[in-house]
C-alpha cells in the first residue's frame, strides 16, 4: 500500500494535459482501416441484407455498423483526450464491473448454441467480453507499475498477474467462450513478457494453457466438432465442414486479382457468416490475392505503428498499456485470417474494423483513442519511475 501511495503521489505531480498532437500516422491508418472495413462490409453483407428484408434493402447491416462506427469515433476522440493516469485509477473499478457483467450473462444472457454471451441493458445489446478485454489490459498495465522490478519474481510476475487474469477467465469458461479465453490468454502472456516476467515461466504457463484447451475441448462437444472439421472438412461437407469448404472455395476463386468488388458469388448465402467472422474470404474472392495482401499490409502498418507508440510512450505504465491494446488487435487479426484460410480451427474471433459487430467496433475504436492519447507524449523525455 505504501508503494501504491508513492506512485499515486508521483503521477499526481506528472503533467496530465495533452502537450502535443496525436500521432497523425496512426490516426490516418486507423481511419483508413475503418473506411475500407465499412466498404467491404457493405459488399459482403448486401446479399444477406436483401434476403433478410424481403429483397428491399441492401444496406441493413451497413447502417447498423455505421451507427456504431460513429459512436466508436466519438469514443476515440473523447478517449484521446483522457490522460492515461485516469485509466490507472479506473482499472480496478472497471475490472469489478466487467466481472459482474460477465457473471450476469449466465443469468440474463441470450443463449446461442448452448453458450450465453450477450446481454441487453436499456435496450442496448452488447457482449461483456469485449469490455472485459479492455479492463484486463488496464489492470495488467497497472500491476506492471505496482510490481516494478518484482515482476521478475514468481510471486508477482506469475501469481500476481495470474490471479488477476483468472478473475476474467473463470466467468468466460462458465460462458463456454473459448475464443475469448484464448485471446485474452495470449494478450496476457505478451503483456507479462513486456512487464518483465521470466520467459521460462511464461513458456510453462503456455504449456499449461495448451493442456487446459485440450481438456476443455474434450468436454465441450461443439468445440471438438470444430477441430474435427478443421482437420478433415471434406468428410462432412454438408454439415461441420461446410463453412470451411465454402470459405476455401471463395478464396480459391478469387485468384490473383479477384472477381471484382461486389461480385462475390459465395456471399449469396453459400458462405455462412460471410459478413462477420468470414468476411476475409469475401475480400479474397472479390479483390484477389493482391487486394488481400494490401489489406494485410494495412493491418501490419497499423500494428507496427501502435508498437512504435508503445516504445516511445512517456512512462512504463503507458508503454505496457499501449502494447496490450495493439497486441489485442494484432492477435485478433492473425487468428481470424488463420481460421478463414483453415490454418486454425474455427474460433469465432472477428476481424477488427471489418467484421460486423457493433460492440467490438465501438470498443476497438475507443481503445485506439487511448493509444492516440499515449502518442501525444511520444516526443517527451521518459519519466523514470520508482523501483520497489
Amino acid at each position: 500500500m505504501a508503494l501504491e501511495r508513492k506512485l499515486h503521489a508521483k503521477e499526481d505531480l506528472a503533467p496530465t494535459g495533452a502537450s502535443t498532437e496525436v500521432d497523425p500516422v496512426f490516426l490516418f491508418l486507423v481511419l483508413l482501416l475503418l473506411a475500407v472495413g465499412l466498404i467491404m462490409l457493405y459488399s459482403a453483407s448486401s446479399a444477406q441484407s436483401r434476403y433478410d428484408t424481403g429483397y428491399q434493402i441492401s444496406t441493413k447491416y451497413l447502417q447498423k455498423q455505421g451507427i456504431c462506427a460513429l459512436i466508436g469515433l466519438a469514443a476515440m476522440a473523447f478517449f484521446s483526450r483522457i490522460p492515461a493516469q485516469v485509466w490507472y485509477r479506473l482499472a480496478w473499478p472497471l475490472y469489478a464491473v466487467s466481472i459482474v457483467l460477465l457473471l450476469s450473462v449466465l443469468v440474463i444472457g441470450q443463449q446461442v448454441n448452448g453458450a450465453r454471451r450477450w446481454i441487453t441493458i436499456a435496450g442496448i445489446q452488447f457482449q461483456p467480453s469485449e469490455i472485459a478485454k479492455f479492463t484486463m489490459i488496464l489492470v495488467f498495465a497497472r500491476l506492471t507499475r505496482i510490481f516494478g522490478s518484482r515482476a521478475k519474481t514468481f510471486r508477482f510476475g506469475v501469481l500476481g498477474f495470474g490471479m488477476a487474469l483468472m478473475g476474467i477467465l473463470v466467468p468466460l469458461a462458465l460462458e463456454k467462450h473459448l475464443s475469448a479465453i484464448l485471446l485474452m490468454g495470449m494478450v496476457a502472456v505478451v503483456m507479462m513478457f513486456v512487464a518483465g516476467s521470466p520467459i521460462q515461466w511464461l513458456l510453462a504457463g503456455a504449456g499449461g494453457a495448451v493442456v487446459f484447451v485440450i481438456i476443455y475441448i474434450s468436454l465441450m462437444g461443439y468445440a471438438g466438432d470444430r477441430v474435427s472439421a478443421w482437420l478433415h472438412p471434406e468428410l462432412d461437407p454438408g454439415d461441420t465442414g461446410y463453412q470451411i469448404l465454402q470459405s476455401l472455395y471463395a478464396i480459391g476463386s478469387g485468384g490473383l486479382l479477384g472477381l471484382g468488388f461486389g461480385k462475390s458469388r459465395q456471399k449469396y448465402l453459400y458462405l455462412p457468416f460471410q459478413y462477420n467472422d468470414y468476411i476475409f474470404a469475401v475480400i479474397c474472392e472479390e479483390l484477389g490475392l493482391v487486394g488481400a495482401v494490401l489489406i494485410l499490409v494495412l493491418f501490419s502498418l497499423t500494428i507496427l505503428r501502435g508498437y512504435w507508440i508503445a516504445l516511445h510512450a512517456r512512462d512504463r505504465y503507458s508503454t505496457v498499456l499501449a502494447a496490450g491494446l495493439i497486441t489485442l488487435i494484432a492477435i485478433q487479426t492473425i487468428l481470424n485470417v488463420s481460421v478463414v484460410t483453415n490454418l486454425l480451427p474455427s474460433t469465432g474471433i472477428a476481424l477488427p474494423f471489418f467484421s460486423y459487430g457493433g460492440t467490438a467496433l465501438a470498443v476497438n475504436l475507443g481503445q485506439m483513442g487511448v493509444l492516440l492519447q499515449i502518442s501525444r507524449y511520444r516526443n517527451h523525455r521518459k519519466i523514470q519511475e520508482a523501483t520497489p
